[in-house]
């Protein structure tokens, strides 16, 4: 009972998973459905635009159902009269014929746009050129395919015109792959493994048609490596179109192997590759009609006729290849001969090589001719490329000559100039090293030389020093003096001359004191002199607000020493006589200022009780109107003196 019970309950397990499992597989997506994303775009352009952009479109939905889909939008379009709508869909139209073999139809309607090309921008022209391109090249209209890429060129959709293959077409495979070999393998890098592929692929094409299916053998190899190595590269991103053009590419390669083994006789070494090529190339171009299909499968149905396995062979004769190229027909009507021969229908086997007998009359009445005409035209229209392309070339090595002849004298002057340069640079180093020999001279004699100066500033304060203790030691001589004299008078006298021995050393401190010896500072000075006369004459406590103006100004010791004595002539009188009650609003107003940078400007008033009527007889007797007069004119200036109702006001201008 319980094992009963285990096993249902396992098998309920098992009945779940198998029905969640085909739930999920039920509820996956479907994979997207390209026709109707064509047919949900809203407008004639984007439709055109998607069309063309999308690989392998024929995935899901046959070339008819978008014919269909392609040929009611037109309809539609015509009734609207809508032009730009028009032409895109009929060059979609013509594609889709193409693709469907039907390269008749195709070139019809391409022709018929290609009437009003003008009207079309660069993109359109280059798609509808490059369909013409190929349509004439399946019809073997080779003329009118080169008219087609001398347009391409003059566009700049193509750089060169290229012959190699219509001349293959044309049955000259051997000047094929040597033009091919000329002009091909230039236009990509040696890294470029998906192009190596195509390029040893074509080379080995060639080589077969040319009956050299050994040599071709080794190429084909060589190009399967190359592209091999390419789809296994998976740091190598490729695009969907990308891997769809490789993947039909392997296809042809396996089909020319296949077929080059059957060359060779070895046919069942042929079949698996000539078997893998249809599939590759109808898995990548669904819908699409290949040329390459039709050659593996009739060259199959011949590998098995050699090998004895009928059965296998009439399967694929029997196939619906839908191929309207002579060769294919031919070929057919070959195998099938040979097939009924074998087999002992001699009626049916004469039947195919009588249709294959009237086929090459035809194209004996009809195309022999018509091929050495095109064949003719081809080569023709080749030499004149060729010429056309000598001459550019001429022109190019002619400018390029120009430009090398251009560039030497370019060169020439370049090392002109350069000798001239390296001159001018050996000149300068000289120059240079001679200013350094001349400036180290130049800091030698300004070492001595500022060695001297502080040598004679240190001589000049000391002098100063010295001037000072003696006028200093004069002034200590005059105060032994005056405590020696009893007469009033002459002590006054001695006070007065100490005060100007005074003025006379102070100047001689300031100069020892200042770092520069040849000015002074007047504003300092001046407050030191009026502080050494208020020693002398500030007595009683006169109250005297002095005010000094002479910030900023400098005077040399020529013009500072009669300045300075001068000055203390007038505090000296002012402090004397100019308060006699001592008066607690006595004000000494000291200017100085410099004019122009040149002229100065000198003022001194208060407001004291001011001058005596009789001051211009007294200045003849008073020894200190004197001096200052002599001190004026020492300065090269007139002192003047205006007489006011309260003080007096001394002023001059100096130089």
């Amino acid at each position: 009972m319980k094992k009963s019970l285990g096993k249902s309950f396992i098998l309920s397990i098992l009945c779940f998973i198998i029905s969640m499992n085909i739930f999920s597989q039920d509820s996956v997506p479907l994979v997207d459905d390209v026709y109707q994303n064509f047919q949900n775009q809203d407008q004639a352009v984007e439709r055109f635009s998607f069309f063309f952009n999308t690989p392998n479109r024929y995935n899901l939905n046959s070339p008819y159902d978008w014919l269909d889909s392609v040929n009611q939008y037109l309809s539609d379009a015509i009734k609207r009269k809508d032009t730009v709508a028009i032409r895109h869909y009929m060059l979609i139209q013509s594609q889709v014929y193409y693709d469907l073999g039907d390269y008749k139809r195709s070139s019809n309607i391409s022709s018929e746009l290609y009437d009003i090309k003008d009207k079309f921008n660069l993109d359109f022209k280059a798609k509808l050129l490059g369909l013409m391109d190929s349509t004439f090249s399946q019809l073997g209209l080779y003329t009118e395919q080169i008219d087609i890429r001398n347009e391409k060129k003059e566009l700049g959709i193509i750089e060169d015109i290229a012959f190699y293959d219509i001349y293959s077409n044309l049955g000259l495979h051997n000047k094929a792959m040597k033009d091919y070999i000329m002009q091909a393998r230039k236009t990509f890098a040696d890294d470029d493994l998906f192009n190596l592929a195509k390029y040893h692929n074509n080379i080995g094409n060639y080589l077969r048609l040319d009956n050299s299916p050994a040599v071709a053998l080794k190429k084909f190899k060589e190009a399967k490596g190359h592209l091999t190595v390419f789809l296994n590269n998976i740091t190598l991103v490729k695009t969907e179109s990308e891997l769809i053009s490789a993947n039909s590419l392997m296809g042809i390669i396996d089909g020319n192997i296949g077929k080059c083994y059957s060359e060779l006789g070895q046919f069942e070494l042929a079949i698996p590759y000539l078997e893998s090529a249809i599939t590759a190339i109808s898995e990548n171009s669904k819908g699409k009609f290949s040329s390459e299909i039709v050659e593996n499968t009739l060259e199959i149905a011949n590998c098995y006729l050699q090998l004895e396995n009928y059965e296998k062979a009439v399967e694929y004769l029997s196939s619906d290849l839908n191929s309207n190229k002579t060769d294919h027909i031919l070929t057919r009507n070959r195998l099938l001969s040979s097939y009924y021969d074998r087999t002992g229908d001699f009626q049916n086997s004469v039947l195919y090589l009588k249709r294959n007998m009237r086929i090459r009359d035809s194209l004996d009445t009809n195309e022999s001719e018509l091929r050495k005409q095109q064949l003719a035209t081809v080569m023709g229209r080749d030499m004149a490329n060729k010429d056309a392309t000598l001459e550019a070339q001429k022109q190019d090595l002619e400018k390029q000559r120009l430009e090398m002849s251009a560039q030497d004298e370019k060169i020439n002057l370049v090392f002109i100039s350069l000798v001239f340069t390296l001159l001018g640079f050996a000149g300068l180093v000289y120059a240079y090293l001679k200013s350094i020999k001349n400036q180290r001279l130049i800091a030698e004699q300004k070492h001595i030389i500022e060695n001297s100066l502080i040598e004679k500033d240190s001589l000049l304060k000391e002098i100063h020093h010295r001037v000072k203790n003696n006028l200093q030691m004069v002034s200590s001589l005059l105060s032994l003096q005056t405590k020696n004299t009893r007469s009033k008078a002459a002590i006054e006298a001695l006070e007065e001359g100490k005060s100007r021995v005074k003025a006379m050393a102070l100047i001689h401190q300031k100069l020892y004191q200042n770092d520069d010896l040849s000015v002074i500072e007047m504003q300092g000075y001046i407050e030191s002199l009026i502080n050494s006369v208020q020693s002398v004459y500030k007595k009683g406590g006169h109250n005297i607000n002095i005010t000094i103006d002479a910030e900023g100004v400098e005077l040399d010791i020529d013009r500072a020493i009669p300045f300075g004595l001068m000055l203390n002539e007038l505090v000296s009188n002012s402090f004397k006589y100019a308060f006699p009650h001592n008066e607690d609003n006595g004000k000494i107003y000291i200017h100085l200022r410099k004019q122009n940078g040149q002229e100065g400007f000198f003022e001194y008033t208060d407001n004291g009780v001011g001058l005596p009527e009789d001051t211009d007889e007294r200045a003849q007797s008073s020894m200190g109107i004197r001096l200052m007069n002599r001190l004026a004119n020492q300065l090269q200036t007139h002192l003047n003196v205006d007489k006011t109702s309260d003080g007096v006001r001394f002023w001059f201008n100096f130089k």
